[in-house]
């Protein structure tokens, strides 16, 4: 909701800030405000069914808050009994270009997505510049292993189970399918492949799809000083082991699809929503031309005049559009 704005002022006072004191400004700020979200959550339908919510569920025995989720649970529709169905699930990744937010700054969509009636699992995972790659894909790997044995004990159904996430959130659902589609040698992505779930749906908004080569968002005409400091944050404090040629491909989950190999188990459809004034424009239109070489089924919105995680801004007509269209990907496939 107020992403950009932070990350704008992130790039005018980070020249006059320590980093740590940065980091923490950015943390604060965003967990303060995002309970201003709260009447856009209403008005969007936030209040459609009731909603349960489990705070700061372990999913590994670390006893790290970075390894915790929520779960937001909907219950029955006004005056009718609780069913027993299985409901369909969603897990969600928080951006913040990999060192910032959590998920209580973004628990709106948490209870966006569970109003609509889907299971969602809301995670935390380590930050940079303390966790560098690839501490944050083993987390929402670990994370997606939890979710897929416990999933049932919560009334979800593990045939149906998107995966979501928006700017660095979408790096790492990204990169979470490929470890599921694809048989790769690091330990947490074949203890993903070998739970041999396939993820129903990916939709990954907005996404920073590609951390080894950020300077090319700085050859953007303009560009903006926010850019800069985005640019600056991910290419010094991210990367960590990405540098070695292997160990670091999936850090960039966009160049692997483009080498168009096929993968052991189908990707599943995606939807692409990004704004027209987005300066990761360009890495949602790869990520499509990509997908269709492979003839993966993949819905890309683009929204016009709209800046980078524009579906956060919940007050704006184009947000509400997308959320419409991203419940409506969301009945098609689960």
């Amino acid at each position: 909701m107020v992403a950009q704005a932070l990350l704008k002022a992130y790039a005018q006072v980070r020249r006059h800030l320590d980093t740590p004191t940065t980091y923490r400004l950015l943390d604060l700020s965003l967990h303060g405000l995002a309970e201003l979200g709260r009447r856009g959550v209403l008005e969007l339908g936030g209040n459609r069914l009731p909603v349960e919510v489990r705070r700061g569920v372990a999913y590994t025995g670390s006893g790290l808050l970075a390894h915790t989720l929520d779960i937001f649970i909907p219950g029955p529709r006004p005056g009718q009994a609780q069913t027993h169905g299985r409901r369909p699930a969603v897990l969600y990744l928080h951006g913040g270009a990999f060192v910032a937010f959590s998920k209580d700054t973004h628990w709106p969509i948490g209870m966006l997505l569970a109003a609509q009636g889907y299971l969602v699992f809301n995670v935390n995972y380590r930050l940079a510049p303390a966790h560098p790659f690839p501490a944050a894909l083993e987390d929402v790997c670990a994370a997606f292993g939890w979710v897929v044995e416990h999933l049932a004990d919560y009334g979800g159904d593990p045939a149906r189970l998107a995966l979501a996430g928006e700017s660095a959130g979408a790096n790492l659902a990204t990169g979470l399918v490929v470890c599921a589609c694809y048989k790769r040698p690091e330990p947490y992505a074949r203890a993903v492949f070998d739970l041999g779930v396939r993820p129903t749906a990916v939709l990954p908004a907005c996404g920073l799809l590609q951390v080894s080569n950020c300077e090319r968002l700085l050859a953007l005409e303009p560009c903006p000083g926010w850019v800069r400091g985005l640019v600056e944050m991910v290419r010094t404090y991210y990367p960590g082991r990405a540098s070695a040629a292997e160990s670091g491909e999936l850090a960039d989950p966009l160049v692997l699809l483009e080498r168009n190999i096929t993968p052991r188990r189908p990707l599943p459809p995606f939807f692409i929503p990004v704004g027209l004034s987005d300066p990761l424009l360009g890495d949602s239109q790869r990520l499509a031309a990509a997908l269709a070489r492979q003839g993966v089924p993949c819905t890309v919105r683009y929204y016009a005049g709209e800046q980078h995680a524009f579906h956060t801004m919940l007050w704006r007509r184009s947000a509400r559009l997308c959320w419409r269209e991203m419940y409506a990907f969301l009945r098609q496939h689960l």
